[in-house]
């Protein structure tokens, strides 16, 4: 039986090789199609977990696993890809300490699909990376033993566009791009991701798969950047209120999409991924110069927030060695518990040695690590409240009750306009008070 039959069908067996928070959610929806499944990871506890029903991302309920326990199931062992009609590849693509692309995940992932290699197989990388990855990095994995792509095996590049917290688009009602390294390539891959998905776009190549993923997450960096120096530039000039700038723009009805500023972005992707596209360009000879100025003005917002803090307390007559913090919000946005890159971790790096004491709250993220040091969430008490010099909120989950914490601080840095109020002396966003002269 040939693959086009059995994903019409639904009895091609799909392999998920990372089941973090582009995998589990995919293998959750392709199982829901009616596809046996099995997601693979290296980190046991994972496995552990699906396998107990049991979710470890916000995302995904322990409803949601039991919900298709009959058709997935999850192993550390990559032996199983020998019977996956359909591999999808879901690692990580981090960057180096010198912010270099690092794909090693994914060629880890092509040597282990290609180690347990099935004839007639579909390959798809999912992670986001930069151009040209699915044919000059994994493509020669897989065609080494003489394979040849089109004729031996399938291969396309759809990237993920998972938005952690989104509870509107999510795997299945989020469209995806679909790039084949062949025609039949992509033709695979659009039919078999129909079963699941709402909407599937067919681009050309993975090359403009790959770019188009860059592409949506650059122009938020860069958006955001554009902000986040108007804002810095407003707390300069001392006598207009970012926020009611944005607030008035906003009401041009064409030409015109709010961005708004706040301590830095995280997460996995919008953080790197002009990195992975301005290291790509230097190969061509090509310096993406704007680019990489509104990531380095991101990357430049925790520092910028950590001097905030300690000109805020120097405003209020708050000797800083002295001062005792208490920070809202550890995940890099709201209402989600992911930390990686969080530009709130990095605040609490900067500022925990200037001060004499930092507590953090958050219902997302019960535990962190900074600076060597573990620290644990405290409840958000009025005592807690009341007893921090300055209250800095870094992170607007919707759970915090901004009335309550209002009330009983008695001085807030509000990073993301989260509170929402003005004429008050105790209260300081980010682009709305002038900084210490």
């Amino acid at each position: 039986m040939d693959l086009a039959k059995k994903i019409h069908d639904r009895t091609a067996k799909v392999g998920v090789i990372g089941i973090g928070y582009v995998g589990l959610p995919l293998s959750i929806e392709i199982a829901r199609a009616g596809f046996t499944t099995v997601g693979i990871d290296v980190d046991q506890s994972k496995v552990a977990a699906v396998r107990k029903g049991k979710s470890f991302i916000g995302d995904v309920k322990d409803a949601d696993i039991v919900e298709v326990s009959k058709k997935f199931t999850a192993t550390t062992d990559f032996r199983v890809l020998a019977s996956c009609d359909i591999v999808n590849i879901c690692v990580p693509t981090p960057f180096t300490a010198s912010k270099d692309p690092d794909v090693t995940y994914i060629e880890d992932a092509g040597r282990q699909v290609a180690k347990y290699f099935k004839p007639g197989q579909l390959v798809v990388l999912r992670s986001t990376t930069y151009p040209e990855t699915t044919e000059k990095v994994l493509q020669p994995i897989l065609d080494a033993p003489g394979r040849k792509v089109g004729r031996d095996y399938y291969l396309s590049f759809v990237p993920e566009r998972i938005d952690p917290g989104n509870h509107r688009f999510n795997t299945k009602t989020t469209p995806v791009v679909v790039g084949g390294v062949t025609k039949t390539c992509t033709d695979l891959s659009v039919d078999f991701y129909s079963r699941f998905v709402e909407r599937v776009v067919r681009v050309s190549s993975p090359r403009a798969a790959e770019m188009s993923k860059l592409l949506e997450n650059i122009f938020r960096s860069v958006n955001i950047a554009l902000v986040n120096e108007m804002a810095m530039m407003c707390d300069r000039m001392g006598n207009i209120d970012i926020w009611e700038v944005i607030n008035a723009a906003s009401s041009k009805p064409f030409g015109y999409m709010p961005f708004y500023p706040g301590p830095g972005i995280g997460g996995h992707c919008i953080l790197i991924d002009p990195y992975y596209l301005a290291w790509k360009a230097r190969e061509y000879d090509f310096h993406s110069n704007f680019i990489e100025l509104a990531a380095e003005t991101n990357e430049s917002m925790p520092f910028y927030v950590a001097d905030r803090v300690t000109e805020v307390l120097g405003i209020n007559g708050v000797a800083v060695s002295k001062a005792k913090l208490l920070i809202l919000g550890a995940a890099f946005k709201g209402n989600v518990e992911d930390t990686r890159h969080s530009p709130a971790m990095k605040v609490m790096e900067l500022v925990q040695h200037k001060v004499k004491s930092i507590a953090y709250h958050d219902p997302w993220v019960s535990e962190i690590h900074i600076n060597g040091g573990r620290s644990k969430s405290v409840p958000m008490t009025e005592k807690a409240l009341k007893s921090a010099d300055c209250v800095v909120i870094l992170t607007d989950h919707k759970c915090f009750d901004y009335n309550f914490i209002f009330k009983h601080s008695r001085l807030i840095l509000d990073a993301r306009n989260a509170i929402k109020r003005r004429g008050s002396k105790k209260l300081y966003t980010l682009g709305n008070h002038p900084v210490k002269k």
